[in-house]
């Protein structure tokens, strides 16, 4: 396998893989396929959301702080582990770095992990990470892999058949590296109808589910008809199957039918309470967590939202790693322990699961893994001369951090230990991706071995049908 894909050939992959995906009928259902429209009698959990810090959380700046080494013009950069002081949580002996206290105070309602691996896949392309997290398969896939929001969506459907089963929060694909980022924002060969429903910005939400200003119904009708048109002399109306036509159409039937729904004035935060409003009102994400949380009172069944990945912005520090990390702390701390407690009141919190991740972590020395290194894509100094410097900014992928909440996890516990000197690595319980996706499946009632025949092949929910729940993690 060629472990050093660069963006032109991920793409090239990624375009093939979706036509083949329109080529296709419909994904037969295997006969060990868990396929059902509701959760089963065992399931723990009816949502998730999925809480995503695009870019490269680092673990020793965030939920696994370790010795705080302050700046000093010239010092050492091996000398630094952590940049910010560590601060006592709401569990005892378990701290977080400072900047994170709102959610530490909420860490008895969920679980801390400290020991995920990412995978090795050679040079470090945050949209291949992405992709490998979102999907579960390490690209380039001949098929298009299913978002594992999609998966949930085809397996249970919606709870509420006006709201989309799978919304998208906060990701915009006008930045750095959009195409490589659609390549995963899909339902692959399951269908559009299961794809996401995207609201860029979520203080724009209502305009996503009503028509343009100043059309009107009658011209909104003729609009859609004109877009039934194009559809079918779009790819996928002339290369695609009947099921991907049929699924596409159905997609645009349930948007239609929202626009006219009550549920939709679950889009407009301008109706939220205002002390509710400001405690989430620290930008996009903030504001995507509000959202998040009104439509999963409302049915939703997958939510995504996103601090949206943009290259070198954000968690993606390639530089000025610990000033960019004292506003991205800023814009998270308050919204997700509210979130929390928002659902635990309102009696959600036991069937929603919250999921955090990143697609890996950083370290200020290490490219990769300590014992399989790739190639350096930072200029960092030994010697660290000025603050810009002062930060993790390498891709390290032998250890990061997640938080679970509700759905069934257990709450207060701590699960993996990584080490106290670098390199911070994982050194026990190592848990990869196949198992967070199985865990998460398992608490909603969908099994391990649910898969479809695709190109007359089995495509699982993991690959091969071989991923385990981690069993210690749910209550």
């Amino acid at each position: 396998m060629n472990t050093n894909w660069n963006r032109r050939e991920f793409l090239q992959r990624a375009s093939a893989a979706t036509m083949a995906a329109l080529a296709a009928g419909a994904p037969v259902s295997g006969l060990l396929s868990g396929c059902k429209r509701f959760s089963g009698p065992d399931s723990t959990a009816d949502t998730v959301i999925l809480l995503w810090m695009a870019g490269g959380m680092a673990h020793t700046e965030t939920f696994d702080p370790k010795r705080y080494t302050p700046f000093e013009k010239d010092m050492e950069g091996n000398r630094v582990l952590s940049t910010f002081k560590s601060m006592p949580t709401i569990l005892d002996g378990i701290h977080f770095s400072d900047g994170l206290q709102s959610i530490g105070k909420v860490m008895d309602k969920g679980t801390l992990i400290r020991s995920y691996v990412a995978a090795d896949m050679g040079h470090i392309l945050h949209s291949r990470h992405q992709y490998h997290w979102h999907t579960c398969y390490e690209p380039p896939q001949t098929v298009a892999a299913p978002h594992i929001g999609s998966w949930i969506a085809k397996e249970l459907g919606p709870k509420n058949p006006v709201i989309p089963a799978f919304v998208d929060i906060g990701q915009r694909f006008t930045v750095g590296e959009a195409e490589e980022l659609k390549a995963f924002h899909t339902a692959g060969f399951l269908g559009n109808e299961f794809g996401p429903f995207f609201i860029p910005d979520p203080s724009q939400g209502l305009d996503s589910v009503r028509p343009p200003v100043g059309m009107d119904a009658k011209r909104f009708e003729r609009r859609n008809q004109l877009y039934n048109e194009l559809v079918n002399n779009s790819p996928i109306g002339e290369f695609g199957s009947d099921y991907q036509r049929e699924s596409l159409k159905r997609s645009m039937e349930q948007a239609y039918a929202l626009l006219n729904s009550p549920e939709s004035k679950a889009f407009d935060l301008s109706s939220e309470p205002k002390e509710s409003y400001q405690i989430y009102n620290t930008g996009k994400f903030g504001l995507g967590c509000l959202l998040a949380r009104r439509l999963t009172e409302q049915g939703a069944r997958f939510i995504s939202v996103t601090t949206e990945y943009e290259p070198f912005k954000g968690w993606d520090t390639h530089e000025n790693g610990y000033t960019r990390l004292i506003e991205m702390k800023k814009q998270i701390d308050g919204p997700i322990a509210q979130l929390v407690k928002d659902l635990d009141q309102k009696g959600l919190l036991d069937r929603t699961m919250i999921v955090l991740a990143s697609e890996f972590s950083r370290d200020m020395m290490v490219e990769g893994k300590p014992d399989a290194k790739v190639l350096e894509q930072v200029n960092q100094p030994d010697i660290l001369s000025d603050l810009k410097f002062y930060g993790m900014h390498r891709h390290f992928t032998d250890a990061g951090s997640m938080l679970l909440f509700g759905g069934g996890i257990k709450k207060g516990f701590v699960y993996g230990k990584t080490a106290d000197e670098r390199p911070c690595k994982t050194i026990e319980n190592p848990i990869k991706i196949d198992q967070v996706h199985q865990t998460i499946y398992h608490a909603l009632g969908i099994t391990g071995d649910t898969h479809y025949e695709v190109e007359k092949r089995p495509f699982y929910t993991t690959p091969d049908g071989k991923g385990l729940p981690v069993m210690d993690l749910l209550a």
